[in-house]
């Protein structure tokens, strides 16, 4: 079963970032959703999840920086969601893949076309206590 790394940040807005797809991924492309991908054969999630933000934004927290939030297994895959809070803004991102990633506006984030487990796994994460106690 493929293995998934996702981090959702949080800025001191309470925005989240996200991606819009692009239109050449197999997996939910034109689509919203989470930073990441998959954990290689060998890799731990954790370290997984530090190299795709790094991959996909530019952006290089220090180890400890991140969260486990949630872990789940989905149809598709086994998934770990990391979060964490940031000091950054749109400008700060270097995108890396994908058609952009911005920090959205929670209050229009499900507006947004999101991808399957970005849409079932927000409505969550922005009920947690973690997201209320950013």
């Amino acid at each position: 079963m493929p293995r998934f790394a996702c981090i959702v940040l949080v800025d001191d807005r309470g925005w989240l970032l996200l991606q819009e797809r692009d239109e050449h991924p197999v997996l939910d492309p034109e689509k919203w959703g989470f930073v990441g991908g998959h954990v290689e054969d060998g890799e731990d999630p954790e370290q997984a999840a530090y190299r795709e933000l790094a991959e996909e934004t530019g952006i290089s927290l220090e180890p400890g920086a991140l969260t486990l939030w949630r872990e789940e297994t989905l149809p598709r895959g086994s998934y770990r969601i990391w979060t964490a809070r940031v000091d950054l803004t749109d400008a700060d991102v270097v995108l890396g893949e994908g058609r952009q990633i911005v920090f959205v506006d929670p209050g229009v984030v499900f507006d947004l076309d999101l991808a399957d487990v970005a849409r079932s796994q927000l409505r969550e994460f922005l009920a947690s206590d973690l997201y209320a106690g950013r």
